[in-house]
């Protein structure tokens, strides 16, 4: 019995939780007021620009510095005194050596401005555009063709031969 009454004085000893109280309903919520905020100073700035910078008085930096006339172009032959090699004539340069080699013999010749060439079967030189015809030990043979006074297509072929030093 003591045990019951323990257990029944153990529950007075527990109090209840008072009940919830009930806040009364709130309206929608209230939305925050905007704040503005007050100039520092009483000087007024004139609106900003939409676009600051005028860039039509300078100049292009992607626009080529040379212009090329397409109709000009089309006239000249392609390559055409695009190397210093046709800048002379074929009897200006000089044969300083030539190499034999199975692949094809090879030839170094110097301009008047001493500036070295080396020299292919097959490649042109000088102003009319002659074609090194042959290579050999003893010299060069370049062939040019030009048109005559009658306009007649000429061949003409001009030796470059190696000086030898006594």
């Amino acid at each position: 019995m003591a045990l019951v009454l323990s257990i029944a004085g153990c529950d007075k000893l527990k109090k209840t939780p008072p009940p919830p109280v009930k806040q009364p309903a709130k309206a929608a919520p209230q939305k925050p007021a905007t704040l503005v905020q007050q100039p520092l100073s009483s000087v007024e700035l004139p609106p900003a620009q939409t676009n600051q910078f005028d860039f039509s008085a300078k100049k292009d930096p992607f626009k080529p510095y040379i212009v090329v006339d397409k109709a000009a172009a089309g006239k000249k032959q392609a390559g055409k005194d695009a190397l210093p090699i046709h800048s002379f004539d074929v009897s200006q340069f000089r044969l300083v050596g030539v190499v034999a080699d199975p692949r094809g013999n090879k030839a170094m010749v110097v301009d008047p401005q001493g500036k070295a060439y080396v020299l292919r079967l097959g490649m042109t030189i000088g102003k009319n555009e002659g074609k090194i015809s042959q290579i050999t030990t003893s010299g060069v043979d370049v062939v040019e063709q030009f048109r005559d006074d009658n306009n007649k297509v000429r061949k003409e072929t001009i030796r470059i031969p190696l000086l030898r030093k006594p």
